[in-house]
């Protein structure tokens, strides 16, 4: 006897009949409707940028963070659910968790192997990558990443190409206060850049 399809969607870990596990599907979903995130691996570094949706004019664009430190050699942008994400980071992934995440992360960091850029989605897998987009404009960046990105790189260029790629996918005029830009080295760890090193970058595209 099957079950029906309402309590397939109750359950974080039972499989349908077709091999579905709906929960995750409706996180992977939650994610397509958040902002736009790139992140880059050069051989000096990782470069992570992500869209901010500013919703009403009196907000302060400073108070939406998008891009969080881990550690001093350890950043994550996100897209879908904020809070998620914060629980994601403060407790790795609890395996008590009652329910799938609807958060994507890109996590860059620097080991003695060099500069590596992961993803992981609600289903749990994570998997390593040169360059990748997630959220809303996903479809788009990803492409352009694939027609832009190389092997050689440098960390100025994959500045300027995650926010051509930003650029190519917002919704709004790309400015100093609607993306974040964070950069991880071997030299200077996890970094932040400030709104004028932002508009330093943005005038070269």
């Amino acid at each position: 006897m099957f079950l029906t399809r309402s309590e397939y969607d109750r359950g974080v870990n039972t499989f349908s009949p077709e091999g579905r596990l709906f929960q995750v599907e409706y996180a992977i979903e939650a994610i397509k409707l958040g902002s736009t995130a790139v992140g880059i691996q050069t051989s000096q570094g990782i470069i992570l940028a992500v869209e901010k949706r500013i919703t009403s004019p009196l907000l302060v664009a400073s108070s939406i963070e998008k891009i969080i430190e881990i550690d001093s050699h350890l950043g994550c942008a996100m897209s879908g659910l904020t809070a998620d994400a914060r629980t994601m980071i403060d407790h790795a992934r609890v395996a008590a968790q009652s329910r799938p995440f609807g958060v994507a992360l890109l996590i860059g960091g620097v080991d003695e192997k060099g500069p590596q850029l992961y993803h992981a989605d609600p289903s749990g897998t994570f998997m390593q990558y040169d360059a990748k987009a997630i959220g809303s404009g996903s479809e788009g960046a990803q492409t352009e990443l694939q027609e832009e990105y190389h092997k050689s790189l440098t960390l100025v260029e994959a500045e300027t190409l995650s926010l051509k790629v930003l650029k190519q996918v917002m919704e709004e005029k790309l400015n100093k206060t609607n993306i974040e830009l964070a950069s991880i080295t071997s030299e200077h760890g996890f970094r932040i850049y400030s709104e004028d090193e932002l508009q330093a970058v943005i005038d070269r595209l």
